[in-house]
C-alpha cells in the first residue's frame, strides 16, 4: 500500500515538470548552437547535392555518380587511403617512442619542449617551413644537400658536368655521352667547350701541346680564349683541363685509361693501331647529383605526410607520455628483477598497458588525416597537386578553387562525412567503454 497521498503525487509530478522545463531551458541554447553549427550544416550539404552547379536543377545522385567515376577524386580517395594507413600509425610509434625516451634522458623537460614546439607553429607556416626543406635545388633544401653530400662521398663527382666538344673539330660524341677521337696518328687535340663558370680548377694551367714520341699522347683543353683565336687549335691562353679521365680504347675493349695532367696533357705508353681510339668517358661530363625530387608526384604525399608527423608526433609523445606515468611500476621492476630486457618491456608489458592510450592516440589521427587539407595545399607544388590530392582539397578545389561547381563539392562533402563516422561511432563506444 502506497503512503503517498494523490495530492503528494500531483505535486510531485509538477516539480518533475518544472525540473525537466528548467533543465530544457539550461539545454537550449546548446541545442540551438548544435543545430546551427552542426545539423543545418549537414542538411544543407545533403540537399545541396542533389542539384547541379547552378544549384537551381535537381540532379538526384548523378553528382555522386561523378565523384565515383572522376579520376581526380579517384586519386584523392587512394591518398586519403594511404594518409589514414600510414600517418596514424606512424604519430602513435613515434610519439610511443618519444615518451618512453623522456624516462630515460636527463633532459627530459627541454627534450618534451622541443618535441612539442611544432604544434605551436600554424600548418601555413610549417607547410612553408618544409617547402623549403624540400626544395630540388641542394643550396636550398637540407634534405636534398644532405643526399647530395652522401651521394658525393660514395661516388666521383663529374669533372665537367655540360661540358661537350666543339663541333667540326673531329671529335664524336655517342648518345651514352662518350666522347671519342680516333687515333690514327699519335698526337690527339681534344678541344671542349660549354664548360660551366666556376667549374676550371685553380690548379688549371695553360694547355700545352702534346709530349709526343711512342705511345699516344694528346691534351683536353678548353676551346676558348677572350678575343677570339682558332676552333679547335692550341692558341696562346687557352686552358688546360686537368683531371679528365681519358681511355685508350680498341673496339670495345679498354687498353688503358689515365688522367689529364693541370695542363691539360695525357699520354699512352701503347702504340696506336688502325681499330684505337682514344674515349673521354661519359662520367666527365654528366650532370651532378641533385638529390631526390622530394616535390614530384612520386614522393609528394610521402613529403607531406612527414611535415605531418614533424607536427603531430609532440602532440601523441604528451598524451602517452600523460599514461605512462601512471603505469603501475611493479610490474615493470618485477620484469627487470626477472632479467627482461628494455625491449621486451616495453613490447609485453608497456604497450599491453598503454593501449586504451595509444588507441586514443590513434583514432584521434585518423580523424584528423580525414580531413587533411592545408598541408597539402601549401606543400604541394601547382603541378603535382592534383597528385597529393585528398577528399578536402578536391572538395574546395571543385566548389571554390576554379570548378565552382558546389553541388558535386557538397557530395564530396557527403561523402567525408560517411567516412569519417564510423570512425566517430568507434571513438565513442571506446569512451564508453573506458567509463563502464
Amino acid at each position: 500500500m502506497s503512503l503517498r497521498s494523490p495530492r503528494s503525487g500531483r505535486a510531485s509530478g509538477g516539480a518533475l515538470r518544472r525540473h525537466r522545463g528548467l533543465a530544457l531551458l539550461f539545454v537550449l541554447p546548446a541545442l540551438l548552437l548544435l543545430g546551427a553549427l552542426v545539423v543545418y550544416p549537414i542538411g544543407y550539404s545533403v540537399a545541396r547535392s542533389l542539384f547541379d552547379a547552378s544549384g537551381h536543377r535537381f540532379v538526384g545522385l548523378d553528382n555522386y555518380g561523378t565523384a565515383f567515376t572522376d579520376h581526380a577524386t579517384l586519386t584523392a580517395v587512394r591518398n586519403n587511403a594511404i594518409w589514414v594507413a600510414v600517418a596514424p600509425a606512424l604519430v602513435t610509434a613515434i610519439g610511443l617512442v618519444f615518451a618512453v625516451l623522456t624516462e630515460k634522458i636527463r633532459w627530459a623537460t627541454a627534450f618534451k619542449l622541443l618535441v612539442f614546439m611544432p604544434m605551436a607553429i600554424s600548418f601555413l607556416a610549417a607547410g612553408i617551413i618544409f617547402r623549403t626543406v624540400y626544395d630540388a635545388d641542394p643550396h636550398r633544401g637540407v634534405l636534398n644537400a644532405a643526399a647530395v653530400a652522401v651521394h658525393d662521398t660514395f661516388n666521383d663527382r663529374p669533372t665537367y658536368p655540360g661540358a661537350h666538344p666543339r663541333p667540326s673539330t673531329g671529335l664524336d660524341q655517342a648518345q651514352d655521352g662518350d666522347v671519342t677521337a680516333p687515333t690514327s696518328t699519335r698526337v690527339v687535340l681534344l678541344p671542349l667547350v660549354g664548360v660551366q663558370p666556376g667549374a676550371l680548377p685553380a690548379t688549371a694551367r695553360t694547355a700545352q701541346e702534346p709530349a709526343g714520341g711512342d705511345g699516344v699522347s694528346g691534351t683536353v683543353f678548353l676551346d676558348f680564349v677572350p678575343g677570339g683565336g682558332h676552333p679547335g687549335r692550341l692558341d696562346a691562353g687557352k686552358k688546360g683541363l686537368p683531371g679528365v679521365t681519358v681511355q685508350l680504347r680498341d673496339g670495345g675493349r679498354t687498353v688503358a685509361t689515365t688522367t689529364t695532367a693541370d695542363d691539360g696533357t695525357f699520354r699512352f705508353g701503347a702504340a696506336p693501331s688502325a681499330t684505337t681510339s682514344v674515349v673521354m668517358p661519359a662520367a666527365n661530363f654528366a650532370a651532378p647529383y641533385r638529390g631526390i625530387d622530394w616535390l614530384g608526384p612520386a614522393f609528394i604525399t610521402p613529403a607531406v605526410i612527414g611535415a605531418y608527423i614533424w607536427i603531430w608526433a609532440g602532440f601523441a609523445m604528451v598524451i602517452i607520455a600523460g599514461g605512462l606515468a601512471n603505469l603501475p611500476r611493479e610490474t615493470i621492476e618485477a620484469a627487470r628483477i626477472d632479467g627482461a630486457g628494455e625491449w621486451q618491456i616495453l613490447r609485453r608489458i608497456t604497450v599491453p598497458q598503454l593501449a586504451p592510450v595509444l588507441g586514443v592516440v590513434f583514432i584521434t589521427m585518423v580523424i584528423n588525416v580525414m580531413k587533411i587539407f592545408d598541408l597539402v595545399y601549401i606543400i604541394a607544388p601547382g603541378p603535382v597537386q592534383q597528385d597529393a590530392s585528398v577528399l578536402a582539397l578536391r572538395l574546395y578545389l571543385v566548389s571554390f578553387g576554379g570548378g565552382n561547381d558546389q553541388g558535386l563539392g557538397s557530395a564530396l562533402s557527403v561523402l567525408l562525412l560517411l567516412l569519417v563516422v564510423p570512425v566517430m561511432l568507434l571513438n565513442v563506444r571506446r569512451f564508453r567503454g573506458s567509463r563502464a
